[in-house]
């Protein structure tokens, strides 16, 4: 199958935005405002730069590999995997239900392609992606490890022992992103624990960052390659990744409000009527 080109990808994106919106408002739950906001990073991720097989071998080698730490914006992962063929895209529709395979936060017993650890409890996934690097190291697999996490979760302390911990053994095969839109659960990371300058924290403790726009999908995609240029040097890379919390959707647009609720019927509506369908909803 050939690469999606930028209008391929951005139009997979506004399908992907669709089903955000459309799962969690059929459940009355779950978390719109980041997964809207890290739409384009997922579609660039699995449609553009991941070395994977839809067909999923958890103990693969020489496949890269993904691990979300927020887990609570489940919908866009959900969504991507569905739609580059790891499950059916109908089963989108079982989202947060009984006996789903679609938890609200990614699970691992129901053996759901794609997911290879269970997350949510933040601040883990940096760790559980550092081991998986470092398991690569030993075993000469010179392939790749992704892992993405909220700026809301740089307040959780193991995100920093992880951070000394892949600096200090050089860590070199994986990518880290932060999903900074400034926005948590109770209100902006500024009023909440004000993060600083996350860019200087991160290279004291040792990695090599990076800055992208994560709602532009083109520039995205290459700061994600010349991230992957960065590996293999000695240091683990940390793509600062600024994007706005619920981004496509005008109301949802760069508030808190939207991390975890549901839109209704009429917002609902006045969502989809900003988002194209582009490849069959579900």
């Amino acid at each position: 199958m050939s690469t999606p080109n930028i209008e391929d990808l951005q139009k997979i994106s506004s399908q992907v935005r669709r089903d955000i919106v459309r799962m969690v408002h059929a459940v009355q739950s779950g978390h719109p405002g980041g997964s809207l906001g890290c739409t384009e990073f997922f579609v660039a991720l699995y449609f553009h730069i991941l070395k994977h097989n839809n067909s999923f071998n958890p103990d693969a080698v020489d496949e890269d590999l993904f691990f979300l730490s927020n887990g609570h914006i489940s919908p866009v992962w959900y969504s991507v995997l569905a739609r580059s063929g790891y499950f059916p895209v109908s089963e989108l529709n079982t989202f947060r239900k009984l006996d789903s395979r679609l938890q609200g936060h990614p699970a691992t017993e129901e053996g759901l392609p794609g997911i290879r650890i269970a997350s949510g409890s933040l601040g883990q996934g940096l760790s559980a992606a550092l081991g998986a690097a470092q398991a690569k190291k030993l075993n000469n697999d010179s392939s790749t490890v992704y892992v993405l996490m909220g700026d809301g979760e740089q307040d959780e302390g193991q995100v920093w022992e992880a951070a000394l911990y892949g600096a200090h053994h050089k860590v070199d095969n994986i990518i880290a992103t932060i999903d900074y839109n400034r926005q948590q659960i109770d209100g902006s990371t500024d009023d909440v624990m004000d993060l600083g300058d996350l860019k200087a924290k991160w290279e004291a403790f040792g990695w090599q960052v990076i800055e992208s726009d994560g709602n532009e999908i083109e520039g995205l995609i290459k700061s994600l390659e010349h991230a992957k240029t960065l590996c293999g040097k000695g240091k683990p890379v940390l793509n600062l990744m600024r994007t706005e919390m619920g981004y496509g959707v005008d109301f949802m647009v760069g508030t808190h409000k939207w991390h975890g609720i549901a839109p209704s019927d009429e917002e609902l509506a006045n969502a989809l009527g900003q988002l194209e369908e582009t490849h069959g909803d579900y």
